[in-house]
């Protein structure tokens, strides 16, 4: 039964739905209050960041000739805002849909997604990690005042599936090397290599083949035995990511095998990935070229690097925190269910359903 018809039969399931729309409003009252800028992106470019985990989508874009040239669905904000912090826009958030292939057929994924992105100007990772902190509650918050008319300023119990969540801060903290040693019981500095994550790997009885790289190694281990653990009873902050996975994230000046990003669990759900930004040039082109070539590896779509936001970090992008929210995954949170097409008047799992009979 596609969601419309559900409405239509059941009126109760209305307010279920409603909580996306109160979700965004507090958003949005969350970061003008503090006087970020909103910026609306682009929904077609012509180039990305190389990302070798994401899968993409690629369409035509027509001239008045009819002339084709490649055009794709961007996977995230990221670029955008990043090239206005160079021109000196100051904190800023966006809250647009972004684009992942691959993504139709999962309770916590939807291949056209709302993602949150804000960066705060001379923030580092420890910064975002506070407004993860401030935002939850006030949007928890912001949701008991409009459901109950009550007063309360301050509202950090969430019950989701049966679980109550202490949303208050400080949320417990772990560095990813504790996490590994703490639920797979495994010395993960120990670990950073193909050759030395195969042999624990393969110690543990996972399946290794010849082809599998580092991180898909790291993945079978981390989503088994550590992600499940995370952010039961309270949300975690799992940081310090090893170096093959910063992403667009600073090293680590005390320890360069590793980067300054985190990831925020609440029941073992991923809610937000955060950075101290790289800001770089150079380190960030080696990066790009290294995930280009991660991608064609894995055999995934071929695109055009994006080389002007290499020309925007040339320019000098000032330090800055900054992070990636699911808002879908958020609305599954504070309505309480455990799939996001429950979140979605047209989840992409119905939009395909006649195309596949």
């Amino acid at each position: 039964m596609k969601t419309w018809q559900k409405l239509r039969n059941h009126p109760d399931l209305w307010e279920r739905y409603f909580v996306r729309e109160k979700v965004l409003t507090a958003i949005r009252r969350f970061f003008l209050d503090r006087e970020f800028h909103e910026v609306e992106t682009p929904y077609l470019t012509g180039s990305l960041p190389p990302e070798s985990y994401l899968d993409i989508f690629e369409t035509t874009l027509l001239d008045r000739q009819r002339r084709p040239k490649r055009a794709f669905l961007p996977t995230s904000p990221e670029p955008f805002l990043k090239k206005l912090l160079v021109a000196g826009i100051g904190n800023c958030f966006a809250l647009p849909k972004s684009f992942r292939n691959t993504e139709d057929q999962s309770k916590t994924h939807n291949p056209e997604f709302t993602i949150l992105e804000w960066y705060r100007v001379g923030a580092s990772y420890t910064d975002i990690m506070a407004d993860c902190e401030e935002l939850l509650v006030f949007i928890n918050t912001y949701l008991l005042r409009s459901k109950s008319n009550h007063g309360t300023t301050h509202a950090t119990k969430l019950s989701y599936q049966g679980k109550t969540v202490d949303l208050s801060a400080p949320w417990q903290r772990l560095s990813m090397t504790e996490a590994f040693e703490k639920y797979a019981r495994m010395d993960l500095t120990h670990a950073l290599t193909r050759d030395a994550i195969a042999r624990v790997a393969i110690q543990k009885g996972y399946a290794v083949r010849e082809s599998d790289g580092w991180e898909e190694l790291f993945d079978q281990m981390f989503l088994n035995e550590v992600e499940p653990k995370l952010g039961r009873g309270r949300p975690t902050i799992l940081y310090d990511y090893p170096i093959a996975l910063a992403a667009l994230s600073k090293k680590k000046k005390s320890d360069p095998r590793f980067a300054e990003r985190f990831e925020f669990y609440i029941e073992g759900l991923e809610l937000g990935d955060g950075y101290s930004e790289l800001t770089d040039w150079k380190e960030q082109l080696v990066r790009f070229h290294e995930e280009y070539e991660e991608r064609k590896r894995l055999g995934k779509t071929d695109h055009p690097i994006d080389m002007d936001f290499i020309e925007a970090l040339k320019a000098g992008m000032p330090p800055a925190g900054g992070i990636a929210v699911g808002v879908d995954r958020l609305i599954m949170l504070f309505s309480d269910v455990n799939d996001i097409a429950d979140t979605l008047f047209f989840p992409g799992r119905e939009l395909f359903e006649e195309s596949d009979k």
